[in-house]
């Protein structure tokens, strides 16, 4: 979905009045203070102090924020809250967010406002404590809440049902006659999302999750269990035929599905750099997704406007965040997909051209073959090992700085937590500049805050201290080369001098391009005896993110050559050639190179390689022929 289709159904947004039935909670927060308390005269007991409390609206109110975020013309509420301050506050908050709260209904008896809170001891959290669980609504309040949802479709655009507190409907007969309603008004969106009531309604839209969807056909299965693409679309149809009402299926990172009379469209999800919290994705995707629909977008479209405002929501650490339009539109300008998820966690699926070990992605290779003149390589990883090892030493480098004088001393989680961390980041971050990197490792100590500020370093600083621990490594393996100790080929993947020279052979144009600083890659090139063959250029980092990078080396090759995308290759064994050779239209082909053995396949480049959208895997270049003849012979 591009940038100006994203601002068009903004715009619709604008005109859209939609209403929020649910449950209607408040998120409390209290930050404790052990040191403030005082024994109690009158028990000897010692108090405990709050230093700080903090609410915000939670369940159907956490919705509100989220359609709040994207301003619509119009939000009503409609729900109960009990006589007591949380359902002061509460309502409170709804109506500072915009929300006409003139059919939130206050019942007086049997009724607590829906209240979790939550007591903070620093980054410690005792037990929860929650208010509402023995509610019992009222006949009287469901009749009223009834007519509420009733006046709210003749007058709204979009109705979304939440339902998601055990027990909050304590009435079967609601649900029948809200079922009535949706009956009369069929011809209103309505979109549910139901957490224990998902089979029982009728005449609705529905947002479900895997497990859900699973749930909804008989399956008895676990909120852990792993449900595949195939198997969603299997569900989603069925339920799809069942109710005659559009579904759309969330799958977390790998997308999500939509079933409409017009068939199932897969909507992949999108890629992520940085540590994620996926709290409130699920009321981001339903208020994103029904403002949509509201506004005339089709449910596949509306499904893949609401994957980027969820995309957006879970990137806002330690908060239930929310999705504005501006923070939308920024993502879509340069998005990253993730392509064939299931394909790529299992190498069972994975089909060869007849043969050989080169793996097609893809059924049809989806390229014009004969038409490539132009080919550009990664170099570590891809031809190069002689920076094999490169993340074993970037990982305690990280870990360290983000540390600082708590490396040694710190508890054992806390260093797990750390690692996964870096470890996290550096398979995601594989390719890019090395400068960027280290512009990642600034934002890293930033977010766990163990060192103080006047201590950290720049990205400059930090880079040089990994450069200086890495080209001792690299130092050492090219005098072993020069002293004749070891040659080419132990540096080298197999294959690859013999690919390039062939290329050039066939009048094809090379270039190589790295993460690497240039001079260093002109120099290893040069001593590994292919520099040459590079009459494209060879291209590097320059420490300046405005003068290089892999994608301006792309397009500049498209448009001075006036390319089109199935006339340029590009091989790499990190994701971000890959992805930017597919958003360019070009043949991206994931190098899965063992750098160690410098031959074979290595099973964790070939999945994120997948991931990054290569549509063919080889592990080396040691089948050149057959290689040739696919990318060559019409």
């Amino acid at each position: 979905m591009k940038e100006d289709r994203i601002k068009e159904i903004l715009e619709k947004i604008s005109n859209v009045k939609i209403a929020v039935y649910g449950d209607f909670c408040l998120d409390a927060y209290w930050l404790m203070d052990p040191d403030g308390s005082e024994v109690s005269v009158e028990t000897g007991l010692k108090a405990e102090a709050v230093a700080k409390q903090v609410y915000s609206p939670g369940g159907a109110g956490n919705i509100v924020a989220n359609l709040a975020a994207l301003k619509p013309a119009e939000i009503k509420v409609v729900g109960v809250v009990g006589n007591d301050i949380y359902g002061r506050e509460l309502t409170s908050q709804l109506q500072s967010l915009g929300a006409d709260t003139s059919s939130l209904i206050i019942q007086n008896e049997d009724f607590d406002t829906y209240t979790y809170t939550k007591k903070l001891y620093g980054g410690k959290e005792d037990p929860r404590i929650d208010f509402g669980l023995k509610n019992k609504r009222r006949k009287s309040t469901d009749s009223e809440l009834l007519h509420n949802i009733q006046s709210a479709l003749e007058s709204h655009d979009a109705l979304i049902y939440n339902q998601q507190v055990a027990g909050s409907i304590t009435n079967k007969e609601f649900i029948d006659k809200s079922n009535a309603l949706f009956s009369k008004y069929n011809d209103k969106i309505v979109v549910l999302d139901s957490r224990h009531f998902n089979a029982s309604f009728r005449n609705v839209y529905r947002k479900a999750n895997e497990i859900e969807i699973a749930i909804l056909n008989g399956l008895d299965v676990d909120p852990q269990d792993y449900i595949s693409i195939s198997n969603v679309m299997k569900y989603g149809k069925k339920v799809f035929e069942q109710y005659k009402k559009p579904v759309i299926v969330t799958c977390g990172a790998r997308g999500m599905v939509c079933f409409d009379s017009s068939g199932i469209s897969e909507i992949p999800g999108i890629q992520l750099s940085g540590k994620l919290d996926t709290v409130g994705a699920g009321d981001t995707t339903i208020s994103a997704l029904t403002l949509s629909l509201a506004a005339g977008i089709t449910p596949a479209k509306s499904a893949a406007f609401a994957n980027f405002a969820a995309a957006v929501t879970v990137q806002k650490l330690r908060t239930t965040g929310t999705a504005t339009g501006e923070e939308i539109t920024a993502l879509s300008k340069d998005v990253d997909y993730i392509y064939q998820p299931e394909l790529a966690a299992d190498l069972r699926q994975a089909h060869y051209l007849p043969g050989s070990e080169i793996e097609l992605c893809y059924k049809d290779t989806a390229f014009k073959r004969g038409d490539i003149k132009h080919v550009l390589f990664d170099h570590d990883g891809t031809l190069s090992t002689l920076r094999q090892g490169w993340e074993e030493i970037m990982e305690p480098v990280m870990i360290k700085a983000i540390m600082g004088n708590k490396y040694h001393t710190a508890d054992s989680k806390l260093f797990q937590e750390v690692q996964n961390r870096v470890l996290e980041f550096i398979d995601m971050s594989t390719g890019i500049q090395t400068i960027l990197q280290m512009e990642g490792l600034v934002a890293m100590i930033d977010e766990f805050n163990i060192v103080p500020k006047k201590e950290i370093l720049d990205k400059f600083g930090y880079k040089k201290i990994y450069n200086d621990v890495l080209m001792e490594v690299v130092s050492g393996r090219l005098d072993k080369l020069g002293a004749g100790e070891m040659n080419i080929d132990d540096f080298t993947l197999k294959g690859s001098p013999g690919f390039l020279e062939i290329l050039r052979e066939k009048g094809v144009k090379l270039y190589l391009a790295s993460g690497t600083d240039k001079q260093d890659v002109i120099i290893e090139a040069e001593r590994l005896g292919y520099a040459g063959l590079f009459d494209g250029g060879i291209y590097g980092s320059e420490n300046d993110i405005r003068k290089y990078s892999k994608k301006m080396i792309i397009n500049r090759i498209l448009s001075e050559n006036n390319l089109k995308g199935n006339e340029l290759v590009v091989f790499g064994d990190g994701p971000v050639e890959i992805r930017e050779c597919n958003k360019s239209g070009g043949i991206a082909i994931g190098v899965a190179s063992d750098e160690v053995r410098r031959f074979g396949l290595n099973q964790e480049k070939r999945s994120r390689l997948i991931k990054s959208g290569a549509r063919i895997i080889i592990p080396d270049f040691s089948q050149a022929d057959k290689m040739i003849d696919l990318l060559f012979n019409t």
